[in-house]
């Protein structure tokens, strides 16, 4: 497999206090990796150095082999993220969001495409509504379709159906694993939901206090800890059982 993220001992320190610790994994084309822990296990962090919006205090990430602080702009050209947490413009309409990001991407001919990814979201009906009139869920999809506008070769999600009712928490998932399959997208995402963090997951990171402690496959991972799921396996670490 043809690995296109190699991360080395980064570590990351916020006024006296280590969020990240000396953390090393790599992820390879079309895998879709499960970033998982308890809150302030540094999952978040990690996420904001790989999009190069926080500098590790020490440590290396290499990107499409090549050093990721030296060749930013290139290598942030084939990635994209999305989060429930995320802001818009408010005032803006969804479709003049996506324009807005569409030119910012260099995306070429963007109606076409913004049309296909409402279509694909199921959220047509929203193309003329300002962001501010929509619900946490709508919000979510048009994250989404924000985040696919310049197919990406990697793609960063952060609690991508933390917002969304089961329906259609179900077809999103089902949509990122047919995107996946179909262009080899690799995705890191992260998430509370167990069950859909082993539903989704070729391998999972488990991270506790800023320190990974388990790579592997979920099942192996179940194995090790020896728990029914990953919930149970969880439950475990953040309690520190």
């Amino acid at each position: 497999m043809k690995r296109l993220v190699e991360v080395r001992e980064l570590t990351k320190d916020f006024n006296g206090v280590r969020a990240v610790d000396d953390i090393s994994f790599d992820m390879y084309e079309g895998e879709i990796v499960g970033l998982i822990g308890p809150n302030g296990a540094g999952k978040t962090t990690t996420l904001q150095m790989l999009l190069n919006l926080t500098n590790p205090t020490r440590g290396r990430i290499r990107i499409f082999d090549k050093e990721l602080k030296s060749n930013r702009e290139e290598i942030l050209s084939q990635v994209n993220f999305s989060s429930s947490y995320i802001s818009l413009p408010l005032s803006l309409t969804v479709t003049e969001n996506l324009l807005v990001f569409s030119r910012l991407y260099g995306v070429r001919k963007p109606r076409p495409k913004i049309a296909e990814l409402l279509k694909t979201f199921e959220i047509e009906d929203l193309k003329d509504v300002p962001i501010r009139r929509l619900s946490s869920g709508q919000l979510t999809r048009v994250c989404l379709c924000k985040a696919l506008l310049n197919d990406p070769k990697i793609l960063f999600l952060d609690e991508p159906t933390a917002s969304l009712d089961p329906d259609m928490a179900d077809k999103t998932r089902r949509l990122l694993k047919d995107i996946n399959r179909e262009k080899q997208l690799t995705l890191l995402y992260t998430s509370h939901n167990m069950k859909e963090m082993e539903e989704m997951s070729d391998r999972v990171i488990f991270m506790d206090r800023g320190r990974i402690i388990a790579i592997d496959r979920p099942e192996k991972i179940k194995e090790e800890f020896k728990g029914e799921s990953l919930e149970e396996v969880f439950l475990k670490i953040a309690r520190h059982l």
